[in-house]
This record gives structure tokens, sequence and C-alpha cells, in this order.
């Protein structure tokens, strides 16, 4: 019997069952798969802990400063234990203005950037420009975030797939639908969406669409930084990897569906090539749908279900998850591993929420 099941086979539920390995537990996962069909699957990996819409939000800003903090160690550390390229890329941000208004949403995401400690500095558009060539000479300005760090979610995967297999893990691939019948009295939920239907809490699903570019000879993209953009009033990240893909993204819509549609193409190829007009001649290589779990206040949900200590829930990351990945572990595998109570889940913990009986599970799927 395992000391401890979870539930969910995303990035956060498999360094979750790592990291618990690792203090000694006996880990079972359980996850439905197919292996590509969670959130992570779509994620750009932008490790960026201030968004535009985080600005004001300080306690959750706290939280994602503090797992960037972490990256490095969590990064260094997983690399040498599988051998696995994980695509941790340390050359930061440019966030970028096409616009006088635009200019002004990223003069006020800097501000509170710089307030929070990290290292943000205006950017003329010449100076940008010096950093990278490629960005249309129509800028308004920007900023150069040197502490921002990008991975590649695809590799991380390989990577903590690997991680847990050599650390005894064992994996199932069975849809659980109700917790009670799982055997044992430890249980992480870290199903992503599917999350829902095994706790009551209230999470929804968020649809994004996000594009897949790669240079017509698949060499590095023409450019090295993250952009993050505003274009006209849209919002737009373009992330390079070293195989010749760019990754543009992301829609946030209220749907459930899994269609890629035009219109969302449309407006992302439009602000990605008004900011870097080169990538009009790459080849489209992937255009995909995947939902990212938020609850109402659009933070995480971390710590144990009220009425039931020995489920601990580790959901609602957002546009947050891969960021959020190794601090959200370490928490999860302290509270299991330690008795004093942990001050941020009283902060994010699910007792925030009127969480009612679970329901049947969710159809869609864990990760």
């Amino acid at each position: 019997m395992p000391d401890l099941v979870v539930v969910g086979a995303g990035p956060i539920g498999l360094a979750v069952a790592w990291r618990a390995a690792q203090r000694g537990l006996a880990v079972t996962v359980h996850d439905p798969g197919p292996d590509d069909s969670g959130a992570w699957y779509a994620a750009a990996g932008i490790l960026a802990p201030v968004s535009e819409e985080t600005v004001g939000e300080h306690e959750l800003t706290s939280l994602l400063v503090d797992s960037a903090a972490i990256w490095p160690t969590f990064a260094a550390e997983l690399e040498s234990a599988t051998g696995q390229d994980i695509g941790y890329r340390t050359e930061g941000t440019l966030v970028v203005a096409l616009t006088a208004d635009d200019q002004t949403r990223v003069g006020r995401l800097r501000n509170y950037q710089t307030t929070v400690g990290l290292s943000a500095h205006a950017q003329t558009a010449a100076e940008l420009r010096h950093h990278e060539p490629s960005l249309t000479p129509r800028l308004r300005g920007g900023a150069y975030v040197a502490g921002d760090r990008q991975v590649d979610p695809r590799r991380l995967m390989i990577a903590l797939r690997a991680a847990c297999r050599s650390a005894g893990v064992i994996t199932v691939q069975t849809r659980v639908a109700d917790l009670a019948d799982l055997p044992t009295a430890r249980v992480v939920v870290a199903a992503g969406c599917g999350s829902a239907g095994l706790t009551g809490l209230p999470l929804r699903p968020v649809k994004g669409q996000v594009l897949r570019l790669r240079s017509a000879d698949r060499r590095e993209p023409c450019f090295r930084h993250v952009i993050r953009g505003y274009a006209n009033g849209s919002q737009v990240y373009l992330v390079p990897r070293l195989n010749g893909e760019v990754v543009i993204g992301a829609t946030m819509e209220e749907r459930v569906d899994n269609l890629v549609t035009a219109g969302a193409v449309l407006e992302l190829v439009r602000a990605a090539t008004d900011l870097m007009p080169e990538l009009s001649e790459y080849e489209v290589a992937q255009a995909c749908v995947r939902h990212r779990p938020a609850t109402p206040d659009s933070a995480p949900v971390l710590g144990p279900m009220p009425g039931r200590p020995g489920v601990l829930v580790a959901t609602g990351h957002y546009q947050n998850g891969i960021l959020l990945t190794p601090l959200t572990a370490d928490l999860v595998v302290r509270a299991l591993t330690e008795r004093a109570p942990l001050k941020r889940f009283a902060t994010f913990g699910p007792n925030r929420f009127d969480a009612p009986a679970p329901q049947a599970a969710s159809e869609v799927t864990h990760g």
C-alpha cells in the first residue's frame, strides 16, 4: 500500500511525487492520460513572476517571486538527476510596446515589478532593437527584465517522468472518480481542471489557444529573449526554442471547447508579426488548445481540504503552473512530512471557498 497517492501527472503532480519519494515516501500517481492532454502541453514556460494580471496582487506576487527564486536550483537538480536538458534559459524578457497606449501599460507593469524588487529597466526603442534587431522599428519603447527565465514544459515533463521512475514512483493510468476509492489516507489532488469534480472546489477551465512556428531551416529563431508584447492593445508573448520553434500565445477564453479558431490564430499572428515582421516567413508547425484551471480569485489552491486533513490540494494555478511547480512541490511535501502548519496554506487554502460536496469526476482530463 502506498504512503501517498497523487492524483494528476502534470508538472505539479509529478514534482510533488518526486519530492515525496525523495523524502522516503512510497508514492503512486494516478492519471488517465493521454500523456499530452494536460495544460502544460500548450504552456510557453515563461518564468516571469509579474504580469499585468498580477499587478496589485501582493500575496500572489510574493508566491510567484519565491518560486522563481528557487527555479535555478530546481532545474539544476532535475537535470543532474535525469541527464535531461529541460530547456532552462536565462536571457531574460523584453517587454515591448507598439503604441503610446501600449507604452502606458508597459510602464505600469514595470513600476510594479520594481516595487517588488525585480530588475526591470526602462528601454528605448533603439535599446530594445540593440538586444533584438528583428523587432520592428515602429516600437515606442519597453523594458528589460533580466531576472526572468524560461523552461520548455515538454522537456520538463520528460525529465520529471524520468526522475519519478528513478525514485520508485509508480504510475497508474486510471481515472479517479472518488477519492474514497484510493488505498491510502494521504492524497494530493493535482488534477488541474479535473480537480473540481473530486473536491467540489470552484475551479473552471479557461481555454487557451497557442501557436508554434518554426524557422524554415530549423535553426535557432531570429531572437533569443522572451518577448512579452503589447501591440495595438493586444497582448502576446513570443518564446524562442533552440530547435527553431517559436511559441506564440495565448488566448484567454471562458469556453470549454477544443476548437482552434481562425479569429484567435489571426489575432495571435497579427500581434506577433506586428512586433517581429520576420516571423511572417516562418512555417506554422502547430496550433493547439488546452484549458487552464482557474479559481474565482485567480490564485492557486494549496493545502488540506476542510474536514479532510489527509487530502491536500495543489491545483488552480491558472497561468502560473510551470512557474509555481517547484515551490508548490516543496510546500506540499513539507505539509506531508512536518507537523508545523504552513502560513501560505492559510492564504491560499481551499477553506477560502465554500466548497460543496465532491461530484462525479470532471470530463476535463487530469494533469
